[in-house]
């Protein structure tokens, strides 16, 4: 089928193609004035001895920026969640810092055999992150205090939970892995 498009399009263009060969010497007058073109002196760009200094500040400056507005408007959705209800933000603080200690711990107990269950439990545990984030935005934007502060401690439960299974699951490998190793000694 598009053999025939092909054909078809060739005898519509027949008669109207160049087929003819250039005159003699065309190459050489191609290539005479192609070198003409590469000879052209064009004006010299001048650069500053400051532009590239500036540029490099001008970066830093704008990474500043953003980083700066990124820390204010996390401090702000803090600040708003204390001002919406104080006890968040204790409770908040409270249950960060269990969690931040149970995953050090978890961190700690990191073996080639762990890897795998320790590395699956950052994953859910940023996915509850992601899930909180979410709640406090619904809770900034006016959505019903009781049912969301009951799920974002919720959230702070499961979170806890996981980790001590998690723990506990480790423990228990680490308590079949001495029984083995026990067991094969001569």
């Amino acid at each position: 089928m598009e053999e025939d498009n092909i054909e078809q399009l060739f005898a519509a263009l027949e008669g109207s193609l160049d087929i003819k060969e250039p005159a003699s010497g065309h190459q050489e007058r191609f290539l005479e004035k192609l070198q003409l073109g590469n000879n052209i002196d064009a004006a010299p760009v001048k650069k500053s001895f400051w532009s590239k200094p500036l540029s490099i500040a001008a970066a830093i400056v704008v990474l500043i920026a953003v980083g700066i507005g990124l820390l204010n408007q996390t401090n702000d959705t803090q600040e708003q969640m204390a001002k919406i209800s104080p006890e968040v933000s204790n409770t908040q603080f409270y249950f960060a810092s269990l969690i931040q200690e149970q995953v050090k711990e978890l961190q700690s107990e990191s073996t080639p055999e762990t890897q795998r269950i320790i590395t699956d439990t950052m994953t859910q545990l940023a996915s509850l992150e992601r899930d909180y984030g979410q709640l406090e935005q619904e809770m900034l934007s006016g959505g019903n205090k009781k049912i969301l502060l009951k799920a974002m401690i919720t959230n702070f439960q499961t979170r806890i939970d996981l980790l001590q299974d998690v723990l506990e699951q480790i423990e228990t490998i680490k308590n079949l892995k001495n029984y083995n190793d026990a067991n094969y000694t001569l």
